[in-house]
């Protein structure tokens, strides 16, 4: 038989009825195709199996080395075929352009290839949905980005003004008067929505607009390991963040008491693992119902991931502090016995999550965003804490989940958005052409790019969210502070500066970590949001004592 490229392959005599028409397929790709029909269950060793082909990949017709770089990142996922070649329809799937293929330079995807693993490797492959039309970015103009964000924006910012309403009532209550530490938990559990929540939300939204998300088998491998990841991560953290308030809380006084040591870790352990298992079942609730209707998860994923996070983990908060402060006198061990059982749960989950692939790499590497963020929010707790104990300002409380909560949905929002368009434009360890160079203001918020356009909507809706939730606060009757024409000025003000910096930071950092080679998914967020919850509660304390300089002080509205 001889085989002509672009001609049809023909039987050993030309008499012969049948018509073969198929193309030259080289072994390593046949190899390829056969291998990415085997079940996620079975890829353990996979890569090793096709390192051993002969290392070669076509490109047009001749040959190129490909390196153990290329294999790691790529890993079968071949990009979709859109020409009209002379390509078989019988033999070759569409999915495969292996005359057209080439292989970009570039390092391993560590947690990003983990994370967001081909569809086509589902043992439900002959069922999924063609994903070539999922891999092209659809262009928004600005008008219908800012439609799609305003809803889930302004539902996020009144869970925000609940959450702060709610902190404006317990401050009074025995446990925060009696055991302020408690303040320095807020923050950082609240930073759990942008640390898990919102990561959680990013990657499974980039895992839809990338097409990872159209085999069932997949889709719930994806969301089975990521919500057990994430009550691993909860309770870690949860824990890490009662020890950092407890010794926050000492450096000022020099002394603590144990059983208030243990009050703190066993509420914010328990607060944290059942706010993360609440919002982590309504996220994915989001994300599935976004990919069916058609609208873009990143624009509306992130910002209802947090629309009742605070409220619902603050009301946790206080309610089992509250509770455990009056098993105190009598009944001592309960607080012990409640921290012990969430953590004794944690092997489980650790189980759970190392069984499935897209989960193990995080599991391992994951940690250190995280872990940071946690304690740059904290140091916000510390802020929020002495702020607080001055009577003069403690309006302040009603505030801060307002400022924090809006500031870190809307950076959320762009990290997701520019994620999406490097895991569809790149690969980790290269930028696309666009993307490189000095990352400054200017090119952050002028241009006409993607990234530009949603950089300005999100900066734009700073002002009038913020109005919308002032007034609100004030029609509530609550908080300590009058809305005066200077207030609002200088609120304002502070919750511009605080989103211009984070929208700057969000472009330089998301960019910095693809270049390392890592998921901005999962490392960009919680840092992100973290830096939001400090700057938030740092810029509100300095207003909040200008406005006391400047005579525009009154703290007794809400009493």
């Amino acid at each position: 038989m001889t085989v002509n490229h672009g001609e049809p392959c023909r039987g050993l005599s030309d008499e012969s009825p049948v018509n073969w028409k198929v193309n030259a397929i080289q072994s390593d790709k046949f190899l390829s195709l056969l291998l990415s029909m085997v079940p996620v269950v079975c890829q353990k060793g996979q890569e090793e199996r096709i390192k051993k082909v002969n290392g070669m990949t076509p490109i047009g017709y001749g040959f190129n080395i490909r390196t153990d770089q290329h294999l790691e990142y790529h890993n079968f996922s071949e990009p979709s075929y859109h020409g009209n070649g002379p390509h078989c329809s019988s033999l070759c799937s569409t999915n495969y352009d292996f005359d057209g293929y080439d292989y970009c330079d570039g390092i391993d995807a560590s947690e990003t290839d983990a994370m967001l693993q081909d569809s086509r490797t589902s043992a439900d492959g002959d069922k999924d949905a063609p994903v070539e039309g999922s891999k092209k970015q659809t262009k928004e103009s600005s008008i219908a980005m800012a439609l799609q964000i305003l809803l889930p924006f302004l539902l996020a910012g009144f869970g925000t003004v609940s959450a702060g309403m709610v902190l404006d009532i317990v401050q009074h209550w025995e446990v925060f008067k009696n055991l302020t530490e408690v303040f320095i938990l807020v923050p950082a559990l609240l930073g759990l929505k942008g640390n898990l929540e919102m990561t959680l939300a990013s990657r499974l939204s980039t895992a839809v607009n990338v097409g990872k998300m159209d085999s069932p088998i997949e889709k719930w491998n994806l969301i089975i390991g990521n919500l057990a990841l994430k009550q691993v991560q909860a309770t870690v953290v949860g824990f890490l963040a009662a020890v950092a308030a407890v010794i926050l809380g000492w450096i000022p006084e020099g002394k603590y008491q144990l059983d208030h040591a243990v009050l703190l870790c066993s509420s914010s352990v328990a607060t944290a693992f059942i706010a993360s298992l609440l919002q982590g079942i309504i996220m994915v609730g989001v994300i599935v119902g976004s990919k069916k209707t058609g609208i873009n998860p990143d624009n509306v994923a992130t910002p209802i991931a947090a629309s009742f996070g605070d409220l619902i983990t603050l009301a946790i908060l206080a309610w089992i502090s509250q509770g455990l402060y009056n098993c105190l006198g009598s009944y001592s061990f309960v607080s012990l016995l409640v921290g012990a059982f969430f953590l004794a749960m944690t092997p489980v989950w650790i189980v759970i999550a190392s069984k499935h692939p897209a989960t193990r790499t995080v599991l391992r590497s994951g940690w250190e965003p995280v872990i940071t963020a946690m304690l740059i929010s904290s140091i916000g707790g510390l802020i929020l804490d002495t702020t607080v104990s001055d009577p003069n300002l403690v309006g302040i409380v009603v505030y801060t989940p307002v400022i924090n909560g809006i500031g870190g949905n809307l950076v959320a929002i762009q990290a997701s958005r520019i994620s999406t368009y490097l895991h569809l434009h790149s690969i980790p360890g290269e930028l696309p052409e666009d993307a490189k160079g000095c990352y400054h203001p200017c090119r952050t918020f002028c241009g006409t790019g993607v990234n530009n356009k949603s950089a300005q909507v999100l900066l734009s809706l700073v002002i009038p969210g913020h109005l919308i939730f002032l007034y609100t606060i004030y029609l509530m009757k609550s908080g300590h502070t009058s809305l005066t024409p200077i207030f609002i000025a200088v609120y304002l003000v502070a919750a511009l500066l605080q989103v211009f910096a984070l929208l700057w930071i969000a472009d330089w950092m998301v960019h910095h970590i693809w270049r390392k080679g890592k998921d901005p998914d999962s490392f960009s967020i919680p840092y992100l949001t973290a830096l939001g919850d400090l700057l938030g509660t740092a810029l509100l304390a300095v207003s909040f004592h200008i406005l006391w300089l400047i005579g525009d002080r009154d703290g007794d509205v809400g009493d």
